[in-house]
C-alpha cells in the first residue's frame, strides 16, 4: 500500500531514475543510428524550453518526461538497420537492468531502493516502448514500427520532395510528393531552407535536387524513434 513514507521514494524515482532510463533509451537508438551511418545525430530529453546542450544531447525544462532522437541522411536505410535502430532504445533498457540484477546477485552492488526502481522502471519503459500501438499524434509506438518492418509494410516509406529550376517562371520550385508547388523563389538558397523544413515535418522523407532531368538526393530524414 502506498503511504506518505512512500511519497519521497516516489519523487526520486520520477526525477532521477526514469530520466536516467530515458537517456539509456535513447542512447541506444543513437548507437544504432551512429553505426547505420546517420549524420546529425541528436537526443533530447524532456520537453519544453531548452535547458542546455552539450553536443549532440540537448535537456529540456521538463527532462523527466520524453524523450527522441533525430538523425538525418541514413547510409544504410535497409529493413534490417531500421529494425535495429528501433530496438536499440529497449535493448540497452534491457542490457542495463540485467547488469544491475547481475551486479546485485554477484555481491558487487548493494540492493536498495535505487536499484530496485532502476530494474523495475526499465521493464515499465521496456513495456510500453515495445507494445505495438499509434499514439494520439499520429506517431507509432518503437513496437509499432517494429512490426511493421517485420511484417514488411509500408510505415518507413519516405515522401520525396524536390527542388526543382522552372525555366519558364525562371524560379526555384519546391514541390511535394505529388509534385505539386508548396512555394517559388528566386532565391535557391531560400528554396532549399522551405525545403529542408518541409521535408524534416513530414518524416520519413526525401529532398532531391532536380535541374536538366537529373534528380539528386540532397538529404533523407528518416522516421523518429520515441
Amino acid at each position: 500500500m502506498f503511504g506518505v513514507n512512500d511519497i519521497p521514494k516516489f519523487f526520486l524515482a520520477f526525477f532521477l531514475v526514469l530520466p536516467l532510463i530515458s537517456f539509456l533509451h535513447e542512447a541506444g537508438h543513437v548507437f544504432f543510428a551512429w553505426l547505420m551511418g546517420g549524420k546529425n545525430i541528436r537526443v533530447t530529453v524532456g520537453t519544453g524550453s531548452l535547458l542546455f546542450r552539450i553536443g549532440m544531447l540537448e535537456v529540456r525544462k521538463y527532462y523527466f518526461w520524453y524523450g527522441v532522437c533525430t538523425f538525418d541522411n541514413l547510409k544504410r536505410k535497409h529493413r534490417l538497420a531500421n529494425i535495429l535502430i528501433f530496438s536499440g532504445g529497449t535493448l540497452f533498457n534491457a542490457i542495463s537492468a540485467v547488469l544491475v540484477i547481475y551486479l546485485i546477485e554477484n555481491n558487487l552492488l548493494e540492493p536498495g531502493m535505487l536499484t530496485y526502481q532502476f530494474t523495475y522502471f526499465s521493464m515499465y519503459y521496456i513495456f510500453f516502448a515495445l507494445l505495438p500501438m499509434p499514439y494520439p499524434d499520429g506517431s507509432y509506438s518503437d513496437g509499432k514500427i517494429i512490426l511493421d518492418l517485420i511484417r514488411d509494410k509500408k510505415t518507413l516509406e519516405a515522401k520525396t520532395y524536390r527542388v526543382q529550376w522552372n525555366e519558364e517562371k525562371r524560379q526555384w520550385c519546391v514541390l511535394d510528393h505529388n509534385r505539386e508547388l508548396i512555394q517559388a523563389f528566386e532565391d535557391k538558397q531560400e528554396a532549399y531552407r522551405k525545403a529542408h523544413e518541409v521535408a524534416q515535418g513530414n518524416r520519413p522523407s526525401r529532398l532531391l535536387n532536380s535541374k536538366n532531368g537529373e534528380e539528386v538526393e540532397v538529404r533523407n530524414y528518416p522516421k523518429v524513434p520515441l
